[in-house]
């Protein structure tokens, strides 16, 4: 499997620190706001490189923050928190802002088939190790006091500039980061520890060491990643817009504290643009939820279609003329896959369990095993889905097996009919009947449902359950 490291800027064969075990940290939302399909082209990018480590036969402890305190308007440490004014905005607590839109952004990730990570730990719930982390790095001689707050400083990091790259830093020192209103010693330089300002109490603050206030943005992640992860951890993905500031700043306070590499690969994804227009972001006003998708008619899973036929490090350009071909091409395999289950009547079996798919299994793995590339993995699909050399129940198969990784739904079946409790137990029954090998068993109550009407099918997908004569 290679994919390409952000630090190292070329594509890298990966091999876990441990066998069989990968660590995944992705960078969650800021929960002050809806999170927008830009911010979700992101999540599945992160989605498919999770299944593809599954389909690889790893197992996954996939972490995933909620930034619900620290978050400034500005990257470079000024402004107010992002919760804070949308509490001002909306004439509610933090804390319900933050519960609001942390259900919200859930409730949108699942519509898009993300698979949830393993932990979501909350920014103000690890205060405490955040603390801790910053100890550290003041024992270690990285850190210094200002007006404002404890700041880390990055010219005592020599590696730095390591992941955004040099020529990127120093574009960085002579733009908008040199304009900062506090007294850092470079303009790189990061909080770790905000004050509270004087005169004024905020909603989200702690006592520390130094005083009153909060923390920095990127301490959480720092924080959060190393309790339930380790110092060390095979993957960290983001959007591209995190790998000149926030990232940097991860692996400067993590590996300053602890001496070691903090993460093996860097994977970051590039933007969703609107067409004709720049990045789509929530501080521009210029953005499309899920919602407003499903307002205008369109499925979740057109979107995450339409992010599946790109290249997840390639600007993907928006705009509704694409997200119907989107839409329509999902409609079609879902058209497709929907005939040949009702037209294939087989036992249930593994896609791998016909050599006749063995070429096309392993062109869809090596497809994804060269740096995600989902959209040969599609091209694959539809491949086999056309093929006249392929039969309805390879194809099926075929099918349920990339769906996996792909995560369309494009073999779940229809939303069936109510099954009354007797029958349904009659249908379990069958099932074990039928993994015991009874299939005496098995066919008699298949003919006992038949006879009330019930037809079952066996698919290479599961059983498919008619019922003909209900009232």
């Amino acid at each position: 499997m290679f994919l390409y490291n952000s630090l190292s800027r070329k594509k890298e064969k990966f091999a876990p620190l441990s066998p069989k075990q990968i660590s995944l940290y992705t960078c969650g939302p800021t929960v002050y706001n809806f999170a927008h399909i830009g911010n979700f082209r992101t999540y599945i990018f992160e989605d498919i490189l999770k299944r593809t480590l599954f389909l690889e036969g790893y197992k996954v402890s996939h972490v995933m923050n909620i930034t619900d305190v620290g978050h400034l308007i500005s990257d470079e440490d000024e402004g107010e928190d992002k919760i804070e004014v949308a509490s001002k905005r909306e004439k509610k607590s933090a804390g319900q802002i933050a519960e609001f839109y942390t259900k919200a952004f859930f409730d949108d990730f699942k519509k898009l088939n993300c698979l949830m990570p393993k932990l979501t730990p909350k920014a103000t719930e690890h205060i405490k190790e955040m603390l801790e982390l910053i100890k550290v790095l003041e024992e270690k001689g990285f850190t210094y006091k200002t007006e404002d707050g404890i700041y880390f400083d990055t010219s005592k990091f020599p590696s730095y500039c390591n992941l955004a790259g040099e020529k990127h830093i120093k574009g960085l020192k002579k733009g908008a980061r040199i304009k900062f209103k506090t007294d850092k010693k470079n303009p790189t330089d990061f909080a770790l520890w905000k004050f509270s300002p004087a005169g004024s109490k905020r909603q989200m603050e702690w006592q520390s060491p130094w005083g009153k206030g909060f923390p920095g943005w990127h301490l959480e992640c720092s924080a959060m990643a190393m309790k339930y992860l380790g110092e060390t951890i095979d993957f960290h993905c983001g959007g591209e817009d995190h790998i000149a500031v926030h990232h940097t700043n991860e692996i400067a306070q993590s590996e300053g504290a602890t001496g070691k590499p903090f993460v093996k690969f860097w994977l970051h994804g590039k933007f969703l643009v609107l067409k004709g227009s720049a990045k789509m972001a929530k501080s521009q006003e210029n953005f499309i939820t899920v919602k407003t998708l499903i307002k205008k008619g369109y499925s979740p899973l057109a979107f995450r279609y339409l992010c599946l036929g790109a290249h997840y490090r390639t600007q993907l350009e928006f705009d509704w003329e694409a997200l119907d071909f989107a839409q329509k091409s999902l409609s079609t395999l879902k058209e497709i896959t929907g005939n040949l289950a009702d037209k294939t009547d087989v036992v249930n079996k593994k896609a791998d369990s016909f050599k006749s798919l063995n070429k096309h299994i392993n062109d869809f793995k090596s497809a994804l095993s060269d740096d995600l590339n989902t959209s040969k993995a599609l091209a694959v699909l539809w491949r086999v889905l056309r093929s006249k050399e392929v039969s309805d129940a390879e194809k099926l198969l075929f099918a349920s097996f990339a769906d996996k990784i792909l995560g369309l739904d494009i073999t779940k079946p229809k939303k069936q009919q109510s099954i009354p409790p007797e029958v349904a137990e009659l249908i379990r029954q069958r099932e074990q009947a039928r993994k015991n090998k009874d299939f005496k068993m098995s066919d008699e109550i298949r003919d006992k449902l038949l006879k009330q009407g019930i037809l079952l099918k066996d698919t290479p997908i599961g059983t498919k359950v008619e019922i003909k004569n209900e009232k």
